[in-house]
């Protein structure tokens, strides 16, 4: 790039030289033809150097949507266990990542502390995990505890 600028200044000063050395019309007007050619080429070259790359835009498709992140979190459940975690899920908020009730909030009625005060899906899918796991091994048991108790 640099050495078609340098390329371009050097044409640039031996045109203004033969024009300034012979004053006819007829050099004036090519002389300023050239020179807007050579500065349409010159700022077309620049912008082509200073267009940004798509790194940026490669990083932005590799982040995954929030359906794509739920299933990622989920992967490792079985069929079971997915069921029984959708059955907690819709009798603690119809299945809503909005529903409030006193302390608790979203999809699994979670404590809002327990959450961090995070309320987004991905976070309330983890950390129904986190919480199901360290409580009852599994959301099986989980929900073999709320079919008890009414609440988990």
């Amino acid at each position: 790039m640099l050495t078609k600028l340098k390329h371009c200044w050097v044409m640039l000063g031996t045109l203004i030289i033969e024009i300034g050395a012979d004053y006819s019309m007829s050099k004036l007007k090519t002389g300023f033809i050239a020179l807007l050619a050579i500065f349409s080429f010159t700022f077309s070259s620049v912008s082509e150097v200073m267009t940004p790359t798509q790194p940026e835009q490669t990083a932005q498709a590799a982040k995954l949507s929030t359906a794509q992140q739920i299933a990622k979190i989920n992967s490792s459940l079985s069929k079971k266990e997915k069921s029984a975690k959708h059955y907690i899920a819709m009798r603690e908020s119809g299945g809503g990542y909005t529903a409030k009730n006193g302390s608790c909030y979203g999809r699994y009625q979670l404590l809002r502390s327990y959450l961090h005060y995070n309320y987004s899906k991905v976070n309330q899918e983890k950390t129904a995990n986190k919480y199901v796991k360290a409580r009852y091994g599994s959301w099986v048991k989980a929900k073999k505890f709320w079919l008890s108790h009414h609440w988990y």
